[in-house]
């Protein structure tokens, strides 16, 4: 069946692994999905929904380079919200809920509609290696398959163990098996490995809850979407979510379990989320807290089934029943299924370069949970730089990699390889030093040119990014050029409590007053009549106001990382011996000769190496 050679063989089918394959089969590699079970590509194996604080920004990213996470999130949402409105549009983060069924079903739609991808079902058990040189893989039915690059995509199921209090069985998922070999081989090849664990709240019947007594948690009146083509459309009909309490009574019923708890009796060593927290581990570290909010989310349109977001949990199943049965709306609860941890391999991400490459095996790749994250958008923004990068190998041109400035991928990328992680890695809006720039409304500016430019986005998406550029530029310039008399401007700003103006001025400096919106400025009749006749749409209307508004700050960030990319530019040579430094110290020398940077600038984020040890190593480099 398999005597032809891939150009890439993508290991796992979950959400980096989707990506992955999209991506390199799009840029024009023959690829191979391989997966242990398709009918669950793509699947939501915990929360059903996509963005988020940070996260939403990354899928805004992935889909303006091409990939398929946002178009899917669109086609299967059923509420939208844009989260926090009240601050910054550097803080804003669409978050999506997702009908969970139509999700995976649409996600394997689109990739069976890619060229250039095949599909295989089969567990992988090892790497094929000849001469230190990849081959392909084993499978479990035997069957070695040639790649010239191949993509490990294992998620959770790396010799995955599954949790409910004192139970505990092999898993990589609630109802399927755990993936074995690939750890064993790779340890032998010299990698390290370590184990890492998660949880999920138990699924209940939507029609044994009590909504009444809950607090109604709908979507955003005018709903957005994630995708910047016109492929699909925003909500015209949203499915509300729910919020309870917990309380000091299900505090006190849970805790009647934890000597039976594997997080406390010392089943699970690994470690967990710290953002992402059990509810036994929150009411045992927020002992001073009587209540935690518990968020009820549909499944899908049509489904009775729900989770109950902020009630992941490990405990025996009938501490979990007693305890839910407790909160409010939830007296009557029937279980679709209990909530559980899950304990798994992963490989420390210092062994990897900013490709996704692993340092050990040319051609070899790791993305998603296999590199210490958590998340679903963490892991397909893996996935997708994994695909185009081994795509670029195989094509034999320059590496892809994006910078801190550039995008939250690029700053998930690089906190990984320069600082590794000991815990599951979430991406935060803090984690970004650059977020100004960073904007989920403005990924297409920053990434749309640059993935065109490696042939994975297309030409139209080009096209729409260009128009709105263009169209933004020329209003914000039409503000810095048209004037506006005072006793047209006088009133309008007295009407929002603004000092008013004694002579004609440009509007731009009026506009980026602290109380004056885009939305009062339509008040001055040439501005109204300009957005008429250049009939602009309001994802072009935003763009210009917060340009306008926010036009400081940008500049500011722009400077600052102009400086962090002059560093970033001084490439250290390859092999290069820092224990000749013997001015710098014996830990920053050991961490840089174990992690390798590549730059100056990745260098001075290694965990461990001071601003004197930077200083040592530009001094050598003659700067």
């Amino acid at each position: 069946m398999f005597d032809k050679e891939y150009d890439v063989i993508v290991v796992g089918g979950g959400h980096a692994g989707s990506e992955a394959a999209a991506a390199s089969a799009n840029m024009g590699c023959k690829t191979l999905l391989i997966t242990m079970n398709l009918q669950n590509i793509a699947q939501m194996s915990c929360n059903p929904a996509m963005g988020g604080i940070a996260k939403g920004q990354i899928v805004r990213e992935i889909d303006a380079m091409g990939g398929y996470s946002g178009i899917v999130s669109d086609t299967s949402a059923i509420q939208f919200k844009m989260l926090n409105k009240s601050k910054g549009p550097a803080m804003w983060s669409p978050r999506v809920q997702s009908d969970r069924m139509r999700f995976a079903e649409d996600w394997r739609l689109m990739l069976e509609q890619t060229p250039n991808l095949d599909f295989y079902q089969d567990m992988v058990e090892g790497i094929w290696l000849e001469k230190d040189k990849l081959k392909g893989v084993k499978t479990g039915l035997g069957l070695k398959i040639k790649a010239k690059s191949v993509i490990l995509t294992n998620g959770t199921f790396l010799n995955g163990l599954i949790h409910i209090g004192e139970k505990n069985f092999g898993g990589g998922r609630a109802g399927e098996r755990a993936a074995t070999g690939i750890t064993s081989d790779l340890i032998e090849l010299g990698f390290e490995a370590g184990r890492m664990k998660t949880g999920t709240p138990p699924r209940v019947d939507g029609r044994s809850l009590d909504f009444s007594k809950m607090v109604e948690q709908p979507g955003d009146e005018n709903p957005a979407k994630f995708s910047y083509l016109d492929v699909t459309q925003p909500l015209k009909n949203q499915r509300s979510c729910h919020m309870t309490y917990t309380s000091n009574l299900v505090h006190d019923l849970l805790r009647e379990g934890f000597d039976r708890s594997p997080m406390f009796n010392g089943r699970i060593e690994s470690v967990g989320p710290r953002y992402c927290p059990s509810i036994e581990d929150k009411i045992n570290r927020f002992a001073d807290k009587d209540r935690h909010q518990l968020f009820v989310e549909p499944e899908g349109w049509n489904t009775v089934e729900y989770y109950v977001n902020g009630f992941s949990t490990s405990l025996p199943e009938e501490v979990q029943y007693n305890a839910l049965k407790s909160v409010k709306g939830f007296e009557n609860v029937r279980f679709f299924r209990p909530g559980y941890a899950i304990e798994y391999d992963y490989f420390p991400p210092t062994q990897l370069k900013h490709t996704l490459e692993t340092k050990l095996v040319d051609h070899l790749y790791f993305a998603g949970q296999i590199n210490g994250t958590t998340g679903y958008e963490e892991a397909a923004s893996q996935g997708l730089m994994a695909g185009i990068n081994a795509a670029l190998k195989i094509q034999e041109r320059e590496e892809f990699i994006l910078k801190r400035d550039e995008a939250y991928i690029g700053v998930l990328i690089d906190d990984l390889i320069t600082k590794g992680t000991e815990e599951p890695y979430r991406m935060f809006t803090s984690r970004a030093e650059y977020r100004t720039l960073l904007r989920q409304d403005n990924a297409d500016f920053r990434l749309t040119q640059k993935s065109f430019d490696i042939g994975l986005a297309s030409e139209a998406r080009l096209k729409r990014m260009n128009y709105k550029q263009e169209e933004a530029d020329k209003m914000v310039q039409f503000f810095k050029d048209t004037s506006v008399a005072p006793e047209e401007m006088n009133p309008i700003l007295e009407a929002h409590n603004s000092a008013p103006v004694k002579q004609a001025g440009k509007m731009f400096k009026i506009f980026a007053r602290p109380k004056m919106t885009l939305e009062t400025m339509r008040s001055v009749k040439v501005v109204e009549d300009y957005i008429e006749t250049h009939k602009l749409d309001d994802e072009i209307l935003e763009q210009v106001e917060i340009q306008v508004k926010y036009s400081g700050y940008i500049e500011k960030e722009k400077n600052n990382a102009d400086k962090l990319n002059r560093l970033e530019n001084l490439k250290i040579p390859d092999n290069f011996d820092y224990f000749k430094l013997q001015s710098m110290s014996m830990e920053a020398r050991q961490k840089l000769s174990e992690i390798k940077p590549t730059t100056v600038s990745q260098a001075s984020r290694v965990s461990g190496v001071s601003p004197a040890d930077i200083s040592v190593l530009l001094v050598y480099m003659g700067r």
